[in-house]
This record gives structure tokens, sequence and C-alpha cells, in this order.
């Protein structure tokens, strides 16, 4: 079975960024390659209650989620995970508002070109947003929040959520954990109590 990994991702979830840095160590390291494809937490809680603050990221969501949909499809998924780097980077760890001055800075950091920038806006894009989603729902198999990894052509898995992100030799046991359990059929689901985002 190939490593490589398929990682869907909304990149507002904060849990997702950590995961995704772990990742993207581990299988750099590897010479492994990620396909990034996004995912979307709106579509996920659509006719559920939600906060009203966490209501206004969801709305939020949708541009960076078509801009890097657009990204994917343009240039590669190597280019997605370079711009999925530097929006975070500015709204994860800068923590700042997920805005059109924050796409325009990080389409400039990824090395593409400022057109680009039109897709965020693009409501075309919004169904192939939506299949993307549904694709890595399907993969996992039931409903699943963000993140949702896959290693070769095994079983998508929502997570592993990492707080802090681990390092070193903890980041390579995690990823021959989950290659293992990948491998294994009738394995379902393993779970504890998350770790606050303040540990990290």
């Amino acid at each position: 079975m190939t490593e490589d990994a398929t990682f869907w991702f909304d990149p507002i979830c904060p849990f997702t960024w950590r995961t995704s840095r772990w990742l993207l160590a581990v299988t750099t390291a590897r010479g492994l390659s990620i396909d990034w494809r996004p995912m979307s937490l709106a579509i996920l809680n659509q006719g559920k209650p939600v906060p009203e603050q966490f209501a206004e990221v969801l709305k939020a969501s949708i541009r960076p989620q078509r801009l890097l949909y657009a990204t994917g499809v343009r240039h590669g998924p190597q280019a997605t995970g370079s711009l999925y780097t530097a929006i975070g980077n500015r709204f994860h760890v800068a923590h700042r508002q997920l805005d059109t001055e924050l796409l325009v800075e990080a389409i400039a950091e990824a090395g593409l070109p400022p057109e680009l920038l039109e897709a965020a806006d693009d409501t075309d894009l919004d169904a192939a947003v939506r299949d993307s989603h549904q694709a890595g729902q399907a993969r996992v198999g039931t409903e699943s929040g963000s993140p949702i990894l896959a290693l070769g052509d095994g079983p998508g898995f929502f997570g592993p959520v990492v707080v802090p992100v681990p390092e070193g030799e903890a980041a390579e046991k995690l990823f021959d954990a989950v290659r293992l359990l990948t491998a294994v059929p009738q394995f379902s689901e393993l779970k504890t109590a998350r770790a606050s985002l303040e540990d990290s």
C-alpha cells in the first residue's frame, strides 16, 4: 500500500491546522505526497444550531474554500498546500481576519498569480467544493468533521487530532500508527479526551 496521503480540510479549523502541520512534516521527511482537498464545516453544519460567532466564521470560510479548490484544479495539489500554509500562518498563527487582504498576501507568498483571487468570489465553484466535501464524507463512510485523512487506497478517518503538534520521533510514531490502523479493515474508531487549544 502506498503511503501517499489524501487530506480533506476546512481552512478555518484550528485543530485541522495542527494536524496538517504534523502530516506535512512527516510526509516531507519521507518523500511522500499530500493531495490537499477542501471540505466545509459550513456544509457539515447546515441546518444545525451553531453559536453566532462560529456562524460568522463558517460564512466567511467559503471564500478560501473556493480559492483553494481552484488552486488545486489550476496549479496542482502542491500549490494548494502552499496556499493553505500561507493562509493558515496568517489566520491560525497571527490570528488575523480572514479577509481579502489576507488572501491577496497568501496568494503572493505561495507564488501564485494574483488573478487567482477572483476564484474566491466565483459562486460557480460552490458545487465543486460541495462535491469535494462529499467525497471526503464518502471516504469515511459516515458524517465526519475536519480533517479527514486517507493513506493510499485505504479508508478515510477523522483526525488524528493533535494538540500540540507532535514532532520528531512522536510524529513518526503517530504516522506509522495511522498507517497500521489503515491496514486493518475491521478497525473503525479510537477516541480519548481532546486536549485544549490553549495547550499548543
